[in-house]
C-alpha cells in the first residue's frame, strides 16, 4: 500500500467528451484511488468547475483555473511555472496525456499513448513534439500501453528502454455482459439488425477511408461511431458521439468490430469487442497484434481487397466468442493502476 505517496494528475482528460486517453484517465483514476493519494489539476479556464463535479469519489481537484495554451508556451521555453506553485506539493506528477508539467520536486512519470503525431502533424498541434519528447527525456519514468510502443518511444525519443514501463489498459466489466441494441435505440439511431461497426475519430491514421473503399453492397451497412455529426446514406450510418452504455450496446450487436488504423497504441475497442463476443476485424500491426494475441481476423493496412475479404471472414466463419472473451479478461484497470503505481514508486524512490 502506498497511500501515503501523493500524486499529482493531469485531470484534463476527463473533462468533455471523453476519448480513448479521457476513458484511461478516469478508469485509471478511479482505481489509483485506493492506492495512493490523487490529486488532480485541470489544464483549462472553462474547465475548472466541471473537474470538480467529475473527479472520482476518494479524489480532489486542485489548482486555480489555467489557460492550457500559456502553460504550454510557458513550457516550452523552459521550467516556468512549476507545477507545484499551482497546485502545492506531490511526490509524483503524472502528466496522463503526452506532456509532463515540469515540477522542483515531484518524480515525473508520463504516459504516451503513441507516437502516430510524429509521422503526421496534422494529428496535433505543432509543438506536441517537441513538448512530447522532453517530456520522455525528463520524466523518471515513462509509462506506454504496449510493448510496441514502448519500443518505438525508446527509439524515437532517445529514452532509455529501461526506463518505459509497460501498463497495459484495461476492460470494464460491464462490457462482458453487454447486450444489443434493443428495438427502440435501433430505431432512435436508424440502425439496421445487421451492421459492421467502426468507432473512433475519422482521423487519417484510422485508416477510415481504406474501410469505405473496401466496404461494398456485399457487405452489411457500415456504422461510424464518434465524434461528428450523425448521418445516413443506407450503407453508411454514422450515430457520433453516443453514451459509453449505448456504445456497449452497439458494440454487442455488430457483426463484427473493425479497426483498420495505419497507426495504433492499444487498440481498446478490440478488446472491448472481444469482451462482448464480437468478431474484431483489424490491420496487422503491433499494438493490435499485442493486444487481440490471435483472437482478431488481420490484414495488411492498406489493402482494401484483403479488408474485404477478412470481413467476409468474420461475418461467415466467426472466432469462438469465448477464447476472446478470455483474452479481454487478462486486462484490468486494477492492473493498470498497480503497474502504474509501481512506476510511481520507482520514480519517487
Amino acid at each position: 500500500m502506498a497511500a501515503d505517496l501523493r500524486v499529482l494528475l493531469d485531470g484534463t482528460p476527463l473533462l468533455g467528451n471523453r476519448t480513448g486517453i479521457g476513458r484511461y484517465t478516469a478508469s485509471l483514476v478511479a482505481e489509483l484511488a485506493a492506492l495512493v493519494d490523487v490529486r488532480l489539476i485541470g489544464f483549462t479556464t472553462r474547465g475548472w468547475r466541471e473537474l470538480r463535479e467529475v473527479a472520482p469519489p476518494g479524489t480532489r481537484a486542485v489548482g486555480p483555473p489555467i489557460p492550457a495554451q500559456v502553460l504550454r508556451m510557458l513550457w516550452q521555453r523552459g521550467a516556468f511555472p512549476p507545477i507545484e506553485l499551482l497546485a502545492g506539493r506531490a511526490d509524483v506528477v503524472h502528466g496522463t496525456n503526452f506532456v509532463l508539467p515540469p515540477s522542483v520536486r515531484g518524480a515525473g512519470v508520463v504516459t504516451v499513448h503513441d507516437l502516430a503525431f510524429l509521422d503526421d502533424p496534422s494529428l496535433a498541434e505543432a509543438d506536441l513534439p517537441v513538448l512530447v519528447r522532453s517530456s520522455a527525456q525528463r520524466a523518471r519514468v515513462v509509462c506506454t500501453p504496449t510493448a510496441a510502443v514502448a519500443d518505438a518511444v525508446s527509439a524515437r525519443l532517445d529514452v532509455p528502454r529501461d526506463k518505459v514501463v509497460v501498463t497495459p489498459l484495461g476492460v470494464d466489466p460491464a462490457w462482458f455482459t453487454a447486450a444489443p441494441l434493443d428495438s427502440a435505440l435501433r430505431v432512435h439511431y436508424g440502425l439496421p439488425t445487421e451492421y459492421l461497426l467502426f468507432v473512433g475519430a475519422e482521423g487519417p491514421r484510422k485508416g477510415l477511408a481504406g474501410l469505405l473503399e473496401a466496404h461494398g453492397p456485399d457487405l452489411p451497412p457500415l456504422v461510424i461511431a464518434g465524434p461528428g455529426e450523425p448521418g445516413n446514406d443506407g450503407s453508411v450510418i454514422r450515430t457520433g458521439y453516443l453514451p459509453e452504455d449505448h456504445l456497449r450496446h452497439l458494440v454487442a450487436g455488430a457483426g463484427a468490430l473493425v479497426l483498420p488504423s495505419r497507426d495504433e497504441g492499444f487498440g481498446l475497442p478490440t478488446l472491448e469487442a472481444l469482451a462482448c463476443g464480437t468478431p474484431v476485424v483489424c490491420s496487422d500491426i503491433p499494438a493490435l497484434r499485442e493486444v487481440t494475441a490471435g483472437h482478431a481476423t488481420y490484414f495488411p493496412f492498406g489493402d482494401p481487397n484483403a479488408l474485404n475479404e477478412a470481413l467476409h471472414q468474420a461475418l461467415t466463419n466467426p472466432p469462438d466468442p469465448e477464447s476472446g472473451r478470455a483474452q479481454a479478461k487478462t486486462f484490468t484497470w486494477q492492473a493498470c493502476a498497480e503497474a502504474t503505481t509501481a512506476a510511481y514508486r520507482r520514480a519517487a524512490n
